[in-house]
């Protein structure tokens, strides 16, 4: 009976951790301890990292933006839909 709930508990913490993972928490997490490293590819000149960080920080807002926009496009087409026959009936099912 354990074996099962132990497999049940992985079975749900990995959708959580991939949640984590492509969050921006964990994005942070990540680039802070690339940049902790000081050696490989996370080292290098510190204009070239402070290049990177930028890089990443706009992409992180571009993405919120884009969502943004999504979330617009969404409530304005909900918008037209009301504009264009406000009488209208909902459909009964």
């Amino acid at each position: 009976m354990w074996v099962l709930a132990v497999i049940l508990i992985v079975a749900l913490l990995i959708p959580v951790a991939a949640i984590l993972v492509d969050s921006p928490l964990g994005k942070s997490f990540a680039r802070r301890m690339d940049e902790g490293r000081g050696d490989g590819q996370g080292g290098g000149m510190p204009e070239l990292r402070e290049m990177k960080r930028k890089v990443e920080l706009l992409e992180t807002e571009v993405d919120d933006l884009n969502r943004t926009i999504a979330g617009m496009r969404e409530e304005v087409q909900f918008m037209q839909r009301l504009l264009e026959d406000p009488h209208r009936k909902k459909p009964t099912s």
